[in-house]
């Protein structure tokens, strides 16, 4: 969990540029991060807005302004203008991302952290965000560097190339687009995920899920592996929370699952905001209907962040509660997050209900599948369980 800092010091480390220091959202110092890229080059980007910009394709010219088109806030941006997502400039005519190239962390994490429990676990996956967001939930966690403009971030060089070498040269299976929000830096995530596909690099998304059809699909045929946060079922609190709607990330689910696209779901439970049972009933049983039985369901526990510090922290019991009716509603594989020692932790099978994957936070204790199932009856175990 990201180290709590007081406004004043936030500030004084923003004159600085030195925000993502104080974030904690990986194992290593951003000094020691620096150290190990710097030794791979740089290489140039097109951007008439420094060499951290780049062009980016999703763009219409409209009587109003340049129209972009990665995700459903459509900013209709004129120069001197920051999109919502604070990383898309127009200059010239032209639309450009300043988020390319240029990540404020880059750490080494377990796959489970993401999370992805049937993704090849226990294995490591280099994990990269740059500042920038085009939500802006209340209860954000990572609020210092996902409601902040790239310019305002202590940033790393690091263009996709490199960012693939550093993955390889740190043994990582995978590359995740996470921390802030992928869809804020698509340009950079899309032009990553393409030489990785090239290296053997699995792409993972980590992401709010708010994007736009084409984009998507254009990025989906790069992504081996998705986790989606669908921070509630109603459009309502979607508008209030996290300053988005509802119906796009459905739309994000449906595409990613038939794309292919190995795919889990998280759902934070904020209490008075997103606790309510019976919502949490129609969000499970619209997932059990559309063909979502098989995909993993994360119910993460909330501790007081950003704006809405005078919270508690989510009950246990909600939790336990959420469970259940997600289970009751035919979704097989549901776990609780941010509870550390749970037994929804672990894997069962959908079968036999014994343990096939028994997990101690972002540690495999132990590993009974066998041949994509269960060692015990045989029965599958939805997931991707061995690189290709």
């Amino acid at each position: 969990m990201p180290e709590k800092i007081s406004k004043r010091d936030f500030l004084k480390l923003s004159a600085a540029g030195i925000v993502a220091a104080a974030l904690g959202l990986g194992s290593r110092s951003l000094a020691a991060e620096k150290w190990i890229v710097m030794k791979t080059p740089l290489s140039p980007s097109n951007g008439p807005l420094g060499r951290f910009s780049k062009e980016s394709p999703y763009a219409v010219v409209t009587p109003k302004g340049i129209k972009c088109q990665i995700c459903p806030n459509n900013c209709i941006l004129k120069e001197g203008i920051e999109s919502i997502c604070r990383t898309h400039q127009v200059k010239e005519g032209k639309l450009y991302t300043i988020a390319y190239g240029n990540p404020c962390s880059a750490n080494v994490d377990p796959i489970e952290k993401k999370p992805l429990f049937h993704y090849l676990p226990a294995t490591r996956s280099y994990s990269i965000a740059t500042a920038g967001c085009n939500l802006a939930c209340l209860n954000c966690q990572n609020w210092e560097i996902s409601q902040q403009s790239p310019k305002f971030t202590r940033n790393i060089d690091l263009y996709p190339a490199a960012v693939v070498e550093e993955a390889i040269r740190n043994g990582c299976k995978s590359i995740a687009y996470t921390y802030s929000e992928p869809v804020a830096f698509y340009e950079y995530t899309y032009d990553t995920a393409r030489i990785a596909r090239s290296k053997g690099i699995k792409n993972l998304l980590i992401s709010n899920g708010y994007i736009n059809e084409k984009p998507l699909r254009d990025l989906a045929v790069y992504l081996d592996a998705a986790n989606i946060n669908l921070k509630s079922f109603s459009d309502e609190i979607y508008a209030k929370l996290n300053g988005g709607s509802l119906q796009p990330i459905l739309t994000t689910l449906k595409i990613l699952k038939e794309t292919g696209v190995w795919l889990e779901v998280t759902n934070l439970i904020v209490p008075g905001w997103t606790d309510d049972l019976n919502m949490i009933r129609e969000m499970c049983n619209w997932l059990a209907k559309n063909g979502f039985k098989d995909t993993p369901l994360h119910f993460s526990r909330f501790f007081p962040m950003h704006k809405l510090t005078s919270l508690p922290y989510t009950p246990l019991r909600v939790l336990e509660q959420a469970r259940e009716v997600a289970l009751a509603s035919g979704l097989k594989y549901v776990y609780l997050g941010n509870v550390p020692g749970t037994s929804a932790e672990n894997t069962y099978c959908p079968c036999c209900k014994k343990v096939v994957l028994e997990r101690k936070g972002f540690t495999i204790l132990a590993n009974h599948l066998k041949n994509n199932g269960c060692e015990f009856c045989g029965a599958p175990v939805a997931g991707v369980w061995k690189s290709t």
